[in-house]
């Protein structure tokens, strides 16, 4: 179990982060025509905006929520909040994130295994991707459970160490979190597979901020006469 626990959490990390990056970097590379969300939009818009809207904040609440709390140490907030109040924030703010997530993100894929119109536009990877997410954010949910039972913010002390430790090369990483709740080991094996998908699904889209729109050259339009 010990080897199985380094192999999945102390090495399986590593793959799956060079993967996304040598693969984002291949297909931005050689197949940039890809590199888009193919919104579904102008095929149907019942139940659209609400629904993309939700899971879209959802997401990235959660997202930026697990980046900070994970990676930030703790003696940065150390000397103005416990770990026990930084995980009771992390349980309302993140549910909260999530519930919204899931509501949204499972109007929408509903509406792209149920609509023959979207149905048609769609690939695997498109219907595989967000179901995927979806699990994902269940599991996150469900993680809750067991942290109500120890609301002093030790395990989330133990999977910052995992999650900083892999950042900086600690070949004891997977050690931190070897005794934590079996829903916290598949919420992260999960993750880290979505890391692996990242470069051949329509995730790709998140890295494409449109900052040239903000420096681009007014467009002059003149009324035909």
């Amino acid at each position: 179990m010990s080897y199985l626990n380094t192999l999945v959490f102390g090495i399986y990390p590593y793959i799956a982060i060079l993967i996304m990056l040598v693969g984002t970097w291949a297909r931005y590379d050689n197949s940039q025509f890809t590199w888009r969300a193919q919104s579904s939009q102008i095929l149907s818009k019942k139940n659209m905006v609400w629904a993309s809207v939700m899971f879209h904040v959802g997401v990235l609440v959660i997202f930026f929520g697990h980046l900070v709390g994970l990676l930030t140490p703790h003696f940065v907030y150390e000397p103005f909040m416990s770990a026990g109040t930084k995980q009771v924030m992390a349980i309302v703010v993140g549910g909260i994130a999530g519930i919204m997530a899931l509501i949204g993100g499972i109007a929408l894929a509903v509406r792209r295994l149920t609509n023959p119109r979207v149905q048609a536009s769609s690939s695997f990877s498109d219907n595989m991707i967000i179901v995927i997410l979806m699990v994902q954010v269940a599991l996150g949910m469900l993680t809750i459970y067991p942290t109500l039972g120890h609301l002093d913010g030790s395990t989330m002390l133990l999977l910052a160490s995992w999650a900083q430790g892999i950042l900086t090369f600690q070949g004891d990483a997977a050690s931190h979190i070897a005794g934590v709740h079996w829903i916290y080991k598949t919420h992260i094996f999960l993750g880290l597979t979505i890391f692996v998908l990242f470069p051949f699904t329509r995730l790709v889209h998140m890295l494409s901020v449109p900052l040239e729109y903000f420096g681009r050259r007014y467009q002059v339009v003149r009324k035909r006469v």
